[in-house]
């Protein structure tokens, strides 16, 4: 054989069996890399053959009651349809999404983020200042705004920093994992789903809103803070159960030595009642503290002479300026106002 044809028979890129499953187009390929996995969940890289990018592919298993249930069937695939209209930079893009009756998996082919989760993230990088951690605050409070206005709103309900996914290399965050999202009009469901750590104490009620999210966000931010999971001090649910019900925050908040930052988490975590919505969070000062102060305003001066005239009439004149703005005038006592108005056109003249 010639060592030329045999180096390129080498080179040749491998055929269509190198991956493990593809999508019913045809157009997103699954290999056997994972990215994370949960208890009914795990996350694959997958290839976008269309557009030529890598694409996380979520396959989660449907719980028989479920896949029994052609209402709740129903509901599954409406609520999927309206997560793929969600068009906003902190959310993750959901791509395509189907449901394998055979498998009794439900697929969904998101948006890959280049560094994993943000608790990947955080464990890998524990010396994160807390200008960055503002920033990526910023992000999730902008993502969540985004989806509590939504008609209906969209309520996450399984919000933790294990669902929140950056890109390491801009530090851009986005929220995603929706697997038990819910809309606000169903809020009289009486299942508890989500991770108990980070769960509002209103949702054990079967009655709450949008604002379950910010307590999660809260719990999220505390995680941040401290690399530690909350509640890490009990053994077991029960206990943890027990004290979000009796409103007791968890041990590692007090490691938290920072007043300021202490105090923002803690407007997190209040009570439903008296817990601030994400637009109102946002305009909370220890977000604002990187923003750049605005240069002050020019001042506003006047200035005003008297004078008479050779007639002996009384005159005065006077100037008003701000900038490159300014305001002439005369005036005579016995006769008319001159005012003359200068400031600059939109070319700058």
């Amino acid at each position: 054989m010639d060592p030329v044809e045999a180096e390129e028979q080498q080179t040749e890129p491998p055929d269509d069996e190198a991956y493990a499953e593809a999508d019913p187009t045809g157009r997103f390929i699954r290999y056997d890399e994972i990215l994370g996995s949960g208890a009914v969940k795990t996350v694959y890289k997958a290839f976008d053959k269309l557009e030529g990018d890598e694409v996380a592919w979520c396959q989660t298993r449907i719980d028989d009651s479920v896949m029994g249930s052609s209402e709740k069937m129903a509901q599954l695939n409406t609520e999927i349809s309206l997560l793929k209209t969600l068009r906003h930079k902190n959310i993750q893009k959901l791509f395509a999404s189907w449901i394998d009756e055979n498998k009794k998996t439900v697929n969904i082919i998101t948006e890959l983020c280049t560094s994993g989760s943000l608790r990947q993230f955080r464990k890998k990088h524990n010396k994160v200042g807390m200008k960055a951690m503002r920033g990526w605050a910023i992000q999730i409070l902008t993502g969540l705004e985004y989806l509590h206005s939504q008609e209906p709103a969209i309520i996450h309900r399984d919000l933790k920093c294990d669902n929140i996914f950056i890109n390491g290399h801009d530090g851009q965050v986005k929220i995603g994992d929706f697997g038990l999202a819910t809309f606000l009009h169903q809020r009289k469901m009486r299942s508890i789903k989500g991770t108990l750590e980070f769960m509002a104490p209103e949702l054990f009620t079967g009655k709450y809103n949008e604002l379950v999210d910010i307590y999660s966000f809260g719990m999220c931010m505390l995680e941040m803070v401290t690399c530690e999971y909350p509640y890490s001090e009990c053994e077991g649910k029960p206990w943890i159960y027990k004290k979000i019900s009796e409103g007791i925050k968890p041990a590692v908040l007090s490691k938290v030595e920072d007043a300021e930052v202490r105090g923002f988490i803690e407007i997190c975590l209040a009570p439903a009642a008296e817990r601030l919505c994400a637009s109102e969070l946002l305009k909370n000062c220890f977000l604002q503290k990187d923003k750049p102060i605005p240069a002050p305003a020019p001042p506003i001066s006047v200035s005003l002479v008297s004078s008479v005239t050779k007639d002996g009439r009384q005159s005065a004149s006077f100037m008003l300026w701000k900038g490159e703005f300014s305001l002439k005038g005369d005036m005579h006592v016995t006769d008319h106002v001159n005012l003359s108005l200068r400031f600059p056109d939109p070319s700058g003249k």
